[in-house]
């Protein structure tokens, strides 16, 4: 079953979704905005098995129960190390078709994406609204040296199975392919929203060890490193970077200490 589902708004977009009888979504904590009386709402610690949004039980008896609580805990565990949401909300609608309504936190756009199970798709953290219950939600870990440079590179979220899943980012969005320019394209870290599987996701510096090196990360406003997104595949960027954002509000307080340089000067937020 398709999900009806509509992106509105232009400055802030919010999702409004469009459910059948039975149909369910689930979003991550904080990303609700409004529904019908007739859809129902569970807050629960697992995320979706792809199967529909039914619980795993593992096997019947006391066996079974425990491996679904080991499960739940392994998954409320790696969401929480990730920095993510420890509990997801689910909406069904009953007797009736229901209508619910999701956002962002960040100004910006939204998008939804269709998964027909070959290949899934990845995004920075807290990307995620809401998701189809056959979509199933996962945290991909980058490399220790990759993550480690790239600042929101280091944690993904990881979408697979089938169904439409709805993200948000900051600022307006540009899909590219990174074929369409020699198979390469080179990125601020903050900018990367999501990209297909079979897309090559890694961090290099900017410049080498030299004067141009260094001029480019102390007043480039780049730091030491860039993302680099290689093959053949879709990729969404955004036009606002949280840091940026975080920057603006703190020079308009009075509280940006960074002066005109940038770089490795800039203050970065805590």
């Amino acid at each position: 079953m398709t999900l009806q589902q509509e992106i509105v708004g232009n400055a802030m977009q919010m999702a409004v979704v469009n459910l059948q009888p039975g149909q369910t979504v689930y979003c991550e904590a904080g990303k609700f905005l409004f529904k019908t009386p007739n859809v129902t709402m569970e807050t629960r610690l697992s995320g979706p098995s792809g199967n529909g949004g039914q619980q795993q039980g593992g096997g019947g008896g006391m066996g079974g129960l425990l491996r679904q609580a080991m499960g739940t805990a392994m998954q409320a565990g790696q969401r929480a190390l990730a920095g993510e949401s420890l509990a997801f909300q689910y909406f069904t609608a009953e007797g009736g078709a229901g209508t619910v309504g999701f956002a962002g936190v960040l100004p910006g756009e939204m998008r939804a994406l269709e998964l027909d199970g070959t290949r899934a798709w990845f995004a920075e953290k807290d990307a995620f609204v809401a998701a189809e219950s056959t979509v199933e939600f996962g945290i991909a870990f980058q490399g220790g040296r990759t993550g480690m440079s790239g600042g929101e590179g280091f944690i993904l979220e990881k979408f697979t199975g089938h169904g439409t899943v709805i993200i948000a980012g900051a600022g307006n969005f540009i899909d590219l392919d990174p074929a369409d320019f020699g198979g390469r394209i080179e990125v601020d870290t903050g900018c990367v929203v999501a990209f297909e599987e079979g897309i090559q996701y890694g961090v290099q510096r900017v410049g080498g060890l030299n004067r141009q090196g260094i001029m480019n990360a102390v007043f480039g406003g780049e730091g030491l490193s860039l993302a680099t997104l290689e093959g053949s595949g879709r990729v969404i960027l955004q036009s606002l970077t949280i840091e940026s954002l975080a920057n603006a509000l703190k020079k308009a307080q009075g509280g940006d200490k960074q002066g005109p340089t940038g770089g490795l000067f800039s203050t970065h937020a805590g």
